[in-house]
């Protein structure tokens, strides 16, 4: 047995701003994609056939899951089989904008190409990586960085977050293409390449400029993410925003009492998690 672990983490979405819809269906947006501390786990141990298991439940079946998927494309494209007993360990809340599934699939790909010597290049798995998500791309190389186009197009930029960020998820899974089929596009009046140019500005800044496109769409059919948000805020957050397509809210706090205190509020019940960049590994 020579079990290969590894680490997949989450992402939040410090702003996002849909811009126009595509002829070929999807849509151009532009958004900061900031790491978290937040991770979960995948095993991977080779065996004569694919078996896949997961905590989640939800998450047990292999054809449809992400991992799955991903094994699938690497199959096609290497035209190798590829047989593992493969176990996610799933911290990441499910369906809560914070790319988890994403994140387990590029760190698959990943995974496989190394462990099995398959020798694809960063820019092929990129392609494959795109062929199952939007986001996957990012995972590949999950750094703060500015995306377009449909996410993929990305630029890592010089951005640290120096302030405790506290993640709540209150277990509402949205379905991202219900949201996208609701959101109205429009160009922003300031791009948020521009407003992160020179770094994280100052709160006040930050809270006039940085918008989620979905918000109102997601707020207006589940109004508990929207007193969420308002609580963040209540609790001492200096900047709350839903991440990605819901339903996830992140508060980033002016210091870390501030944050543990908010946190101690609302895990009483939601899901939470304190991002502490003072912690072993800070954000970058």
């Amino acid at each position: 047995m020579n079990i290969f672990v590894i680490e997949s983490s989450a992402k939040i979405n410090l702003g996002l701003n849909v811009v126009k819809k595509r002829e070929d269906g999807y849509h151009d947006l532009e958004t900061i994609f900031i790491p978290l501390l937040l991770r979960d786990f995948i095993s991977f141990d080779k065996s004569d056939k694919l078996n896949i298991t997961s905590n989640s439940k939800m998450l047990n079946s292999k054809s449809d899951n992400l991992i799955g998927k991903a094994i699938k494309l690497l199959e096609k494209e290497t035209k190798t089989s590829l047989h593992f007993d493969i176990h996610l360990e799933k911290n990441i809340p499910i369906g809560g904008g914070l790319g988890g599934g994403s994140s387990n699939a590029a760190n698959t790909l990943k995974a496989i190409n190394k462990i099995m010597g398959l020798g694809l290049s960063f820019e092929k798995l990129s392609d494959l990586a795109l062929e199952l998500g939007s986001d996957v791309p990012y995972f590949l190389n999950p750094v703060s960085a500015y995306a377009e186009s449909r996410g993929e197009i990305l630029t890592p930029i010089n951005l640290e977050i120096p302030y405790p960020i506290l993640i709540v998820n209150p277990g509402i899974h949205i379905d991202t293409g219900w949201a996208f089929s609701k959101i109205k596009t429009a160009s922003p009046s300031r791009k948020l390449k521009d407003i992160f140019g020179k770094g994280l500005p100052d709160f006040e800044t930050l809270r006039a400029n940085t918008k989620n496109d979905f918000e109102h769409i997601i707020f207006e059919e589940y109004p508990e993410l929207k007193e969420l948000k308002e609580e963040l805020y209540n609790q001492g957050a200096q900047f709350a925003l839903m991440s990605g397509t819901g339903s996830t809210i992140f508060g980033i706090f002016s210091n870390l009492q501030k944050a543990k205190w908010a946190d101690d509020y609302f895990k009483q019940k939601y899901f939470t998690f304190l991002n502490n960049p003072f912690a072993k590994g800070s954000i970058t």
